[in-house]
């Protein structure tokens, strides 16, 4: 966990981290084995293949698990098509995530895993990619095509403590974790957490302010219990499971949490240099937000013409089929455009497809980079290079 919640000088409660308008505290006593610089892909790769010589910093822990071992895992960050965010550069590419999980597989030191991940189009790290036949079954909190949601968010019914100002949780996230937290998971399964997960966070399937919960790969041990891989509360052992919910009543796109949170902040501060601050950092993050759409856009009528270059930009390739075909091809593209208009940030990362398309049509990196250029001058590349690292390090 990058472990920049609890301590935050914006936290009305410091050192204690909620996840529900009535819940307790969620964070002491949480094994923290690495946190800060330490939460890279590197890392997480390393510990799930028990690589103690590849870890850096943090506890040293890995998962050194054995051939009959269940492995759960979580993952909860941005993302856009193809990535998954981390704190810390670079992203994790759904290529090499899935390079790590056949290595894992080969190794032959799990039975069966068990994934979860909270994301925007988090079905795109799976699509067209996750293999059947590595006892692995994952579900996703959206498809390969659209935004989670953040729930347990000011003006919300429930709403947070008057004193916060964020969303509490992401609805997909917040859906799995309370229906394991009050079921006897010796008698929930899979499949029955998938179903009331999918049911809540689909707005009661009406995906008006919801998404599509995915499931991948191995689907024949659905019918297994869940305390296989979550384990097991002795206090819930004789709890009657019943798997309707009545769930949160609204829920925010993911990518606009943060400028709800600024909106909230600008609103409760008094002091008025602190307001014309805060304003200042709204209307910096709504320009930048402009800038790499407008810089996408116009690389995409470079590249493949006025007309139609905007659409080629946005194909969404059949389902089944992967986001990319030369996933080498994608992470120079984001390098190239990066160089010349700035960091993507977790609100850029939404076009990812479009790095995707460009590779998918086989444009060659010297075009991409006259059109980088050409889209995003020297001066404007350096102020939002110069925005974003200021809003990083606030």
């Amino acid at each position: 966990m990058y472990d920049d919640i609890a301590n935050n000088v914006l936290n009305p409660r410091p050192g204690v981290i909620v996840n529900h308008p009535q819940g307790e505290d969620v964070y002491a006593g949480v094994p923290k084995d690495y946190t800060g610089d330490e939460v890279t892909a590197k890392n997480l790769y390393a510990v799930l293949l028990g690589n103690r010589t590849a870890v850096t910093g943090g506890s040293g822990k890995v998962i050194d698990s054995k051939p009959n071992d269940h492995i759960f895992i979580f993952y909860s960050d941005h993302g856009g098509p193809g990535v998954l965010g981390m704190p810390n550069l670079p992203y994790l590419y759904a290529a090499d995530f899935m390079k790590m999980l056949q290595e894992k597989h080969a190794s032959n030191t799990y039975k069966k895993m068990v994934i979860y991940v909270e994301a925007c189009e988090s079905g795109s790290i799976f699509e067209g990619l996750m293999s059947e036949d590595l006892n692995i079954y994952v579900t996703t909190a959206s498809n390969a095509e659209e935004s989670s949601w953040g729930t347990y968010c000011p003006g919300m019914e429930p709403s947070p403590p008057s004193e916060y100002i964020t969303c509490l949780g992401d609805l997909y996230s917040v859906s799995w974790m309370e229906d394991s937290e009050t079921h006897n998971l010796k008698e929930e399964s899979i499949k029955e957490q998938y179903e009331v997960v999918k049911k809540r966070t689909s707005d009661m399937n009406s995906y008006g302010a919801g998404s599509h919960v995915m499931e991948y790969g191995d689907r024949t041990f659905k019918d297994e219990k869940l305390y296989l891989y979550q384990g097991f509360d002795p206090a819930n052992a004789k709890v009657k499971n019943s798997l309707s919910w009545e769930g949160p009543k609204a829920a925010v796109n993911q990518r606009d949490a943060d400028l709800l949170f600024l909106w909230r902040r600008y609103e409760r501060l008094q002091e008025k240099s602190e307001k014309l601050k805060v304003l200042r950092e709204i209307s910096e993050t709504v320009m930048h937000r402009k800038h790499l759409d407008s810089s996408i856009d116009f690389v995409g009528k470079l590249l493949f013409g006025f007309e139609n270059g905007p659409s080629r930009l946005q194909t969404v390739r059949p389902s089944g089929q992967p986001l990319v075909d030369d996933w080498d091809c994608l992470k120079r593209m984001v390098r190239i455009f990066e160089t010349h208009c700035g960091p993507l940030t977790q609100y850029g990362m939404k076009h990812m497809r479009a790095f995707a398309n460009i590779c998918n049509n086989g444009i060659p990196d010297a075009s991409m980079k006259e059109a980088s250029i050409a889209a995003c001058s020297s001066h404007s590349s350096a102020r939002w290079s110069s925005l974003v690292q200021q809003g990083h390090s606030a």
